[in-house]
């Protein structure tokens, strides 16, 4: 996280993309991250009960290497992921190469390569740490979304032990509390969720630490997480388009959807 704020407010201020400081460097130890994350499944089912997308059309933004994709995919109609960064659209393409309702788009938040209401569900994981300047991606997930769609941004809780104080150690410009007044003047909805993130090795456990966390703070967590586990918490914040007018969006039909396999 370190100097991260200031980059994402320089990247919203040009339009740029904000590289990912973890999976863009480190995709297979971020690979190892993502198995390790929520091995209860507690986001899943908040998730779930917000909006069950069976049968319906999902989008995940900032998808990076796809790994979720094949979750959306198993009971949604059509799933498509929007990832900036092309090494990682195409290990996402991979992962999503035999999965048939499942595809991956090159693009940034600001500017989804999709149509106007296509989508139930846009999921965004630890993509919007930032509350103030993700205005542009929001719209653009409205723009998306037919009326009646939830926008569902997971994000860190830096308010929430262990994980949260580590967080903010290393960005300590980055007001967790900010955040989550920016969401509540948006509309959101926010639930609280603490996940268990379990690894097979210690050695993993290390070394993901030090991909999320500069040197100083990812030692001090390192020796104060013994074993192969910890709790992190997430905040889950969650908004419907309204099924009436719109808001400045042209009218469209909500029969649009999203082809499978058309990359």
């Amino acid at each position: 996280m370190k100097g991260l704020v200031r980059a994402a407010w320089a990247a919203v201020r040009s339009a740029e993309v904000l590289p990912s400081p973890n999976i863009w460097h480190w995709p297979e130890v971020y690979e190892v991250e993502n198995r390790a994350q929520d091995v209860d499944g507690e986001i899943w089912a908040r998730l779930r009960s917000t909006y069950d997308w069976a049968g319906r059309d999902v989008v995940d933004v900032g998808c990076g290497d796809g790994f979720h994709l094949p979750y959306f995919a198993r009971d949604a109609r059509g799933v498509v992921g929007v990832e900036p960064h092309p090494p990682l659209v195409e290990r996402a393409r991979a992962r999503v190469a035999d999965v048939a309702n499942a595809r991956v788009l090159t693009g940034g938040a600001q500017r989804l390569p999709l149509p106007d209401a296509c989508a139930d569900l846009v999921h965004a994981r630890t993509a919007y740490f930032f509350g103030p300047g993700c205005e542009p991606g929001i719209r653009e997930a409205d723009r998306v979304l037919r009326p009646g769609g939830v926008l569902a941004i997971v994000d860190l809780d830096g308010l929430a032990e262990p994980y949260g104080p580590w967080l903010c150690a290393d960005e300590p410009r980055y007001d967790p509390r900010v955040v989550e007044a920016f969401f509540d003047t948006e509309g959101f909805t926010l639930t609280r969720v603490r996940a268990l993130w379990r690894f097979e090795r210690r050695a993993e456990l290390e070394s993901v630490l030090r991909i999320e966390f500069s040197s100083k703070v990812a030692e001090r967590a390192i020796a104060r997480t013994p074993g192969l586990s910890f709790e992190v918490g997430y905040r889950v914040h969650t908004r419907v388009k309204p099924t009436g007018l719109l808001r400045g969006q042209s009218s469209v039909s909500s029969s649009t959807s999203i082809s499978p396999r058309i990359a």
